[in-house]
């Protein structure tokens, strides 16, 4: 996965939660990301990428940092 990805989320969760995160950062344990925003998030991702993320793995799993987005993501290709 492309740094121009990384950054695309990076930015988006700055816009969606007004809060600055590294890649590493906790989203979902430490309440970035609530549910909704994560929605928010993955449908961001999904126009962006052209790709579908099924609500059932928008998980603290597979959202927890930058990082692991990441990594789930490189699974959908």
């Amino acid at each position: 996965m492309s740094q121009d990805l990384r950054e695309f989320i990076l930015l988006k969760i700055k816009e969606l939660t007004f809060e600055s995160v590294n890649a590493d950062t906790p989203l979902v344990s430490t309440k970035v990301l609530d549910s909704i925003i994560a929605v928010d998030l993955a449908v961001a991702i999904e126009e962006h990428c052209g790709i579908a993320i099924p609500f059932t793995e928008i998980t603290e799993e597979n959202f927890e940092t930058v990082e692991k987005i990441m990594a789930y993501l490189a699974t959908k290709n």
